[in-house]
């Protein structure tokens, strides 16, 4: 039976009644939608399966509900994933679509992740006055951000700006510089450009100077384990060099124990088959440093990733991350 008839039967059986065969799980956020309705017509142009058959269903997560305190305080990156990831793990829907940046490295029992697709621009852009840099930035500047990572490293570089906290939507944050609330802030420009929005970027900041998250600029399509059919059917959406190259930065995060309290930038490239992978861990505000590079063959992406990740570790020390939990 082909995977197209197995998926429309499975539609058929129970009430009979005409339902998608597919449910992509999603955040209920703009940009999360058009990313999970990218993953659709990506699906549907397989010819696997009946575009009638895939619908996307938007889930509230409580990340999306908890918007007015940093996410290190009320459970981390989890929170973007959880309700979607259980509503899988209840067979509510079949695949989630995720940014993988806010995908945990040690997913739920059951789940696995079944496909990266191509990776698009990992860099973040500056959301600021046309024509202004990081650089160039008013002195003592207010700079909006949740993520301690850009926090850290736009410190590193100007430690006279002032770090406000600001969640919310792309385009909930590109209005607070907009009406001069705050003066900038930066977002993946990944996530502009999925939205149409790349123009509200006055500039791409160099990844020497921000270097981006792990797995920044990539989709995580998430499924059940054992579940065959929808295995292989993102087999198909997967990108190779892209799944390398989450391989090692997840791989390194997992080593060095990041978590929402620790501002890690991770990094892989990949040319003429070989991959470097390029980390960088930071105190919050910016004082200290650690760096780690790693190059070699995609087939070793998880080894360099957790090698480098124990580098980090090893060269910042216990005190380090001791530090990071307690403020």
């Amino acid at each position: 039976m082909s995977l197209r008839k197995t998926l429309f039967s499975i539609s058929e059986q129970g009430t009979g009644l005409a339902k998608p065969s597919l449910i992509i799980g999603s955040r209920g956020s703009p940009l999360a939608l058009t990313q999970s309705e990218t993953i659709r017509a990506a699906i549907i142009a397989t010819g696997l399966v009946a575009a009638d058959d895939v619908a996307v269903e938007a889930i509230r997560t409580s990340g999306d509900r908890i918007a007015d305190r940093p996410l290190r305080d009320v459970g981390g990156k989890a929170l973007f994933t959880k309700e979607i990831e259980a509503a899988m793990m209840e067979g509510r829907v079949h695949i989630a679509v995720h940014s993988l940046k806010d995908v945990e490295t040690i997913m739920p029992d059951g789940l696995a992740l079944a496909a990266v697709p191509e990776r698009v621009d990992p860099r973040d852009a500056l959301i600021a006055e046309d024509g202004m840099t990081l650089d160039t930035l008013p002195h003592g500047a207010v700079f909006g951000t949740s993520s301690l990572r850009r926090q850290s490293q736009v410190l590193a570089r100007r430690p006279d700006i002032r770090v406000q906290l600001l969640r919310g939507n792309v385009g909930t944050r590109i209005d607070k510089v907009r009406s001069g609330e705050i003066t900038a802030s930066a977002l993946a420009i990944a996530g502009l450009k999925r939205l149409g929005r790349a123009q509200d970027a006055a500039g791409i900041i160099d990844p020497e100077i921000m270097l981006p998250a792990a797995g920044q600029g990539m989709l995580g399509l998430q499924t059940r384990r054992g579940d065959d059919r929808m295995l292989e059917l993102l087999s198909h959406l997967n990108h190779p060099e892209s799944f390398a190259a989450a391989q090692a930065e997840r791989a390194m995060l997992e080593a060095v124990g990041g978590d929402c309290y620790t501002p890690i930038g991770g990094y892989a490239t990949i040319e003429d088959g070989r991959m470097t992978l390029r980390g960088r861990l930071l105190s919050p505000d910016g004082t200290k440093v650690f760096e780690a590079r790693r190059e070699g063959l995609l087939a070793d992406a998880y080894a360099m990733g957790r090698d480098a990740g124990q580098e980090l570790r090893r060269n910042a020390g216990d005190t380090f991350f001791d530090l990071l939990k307690t403020g």
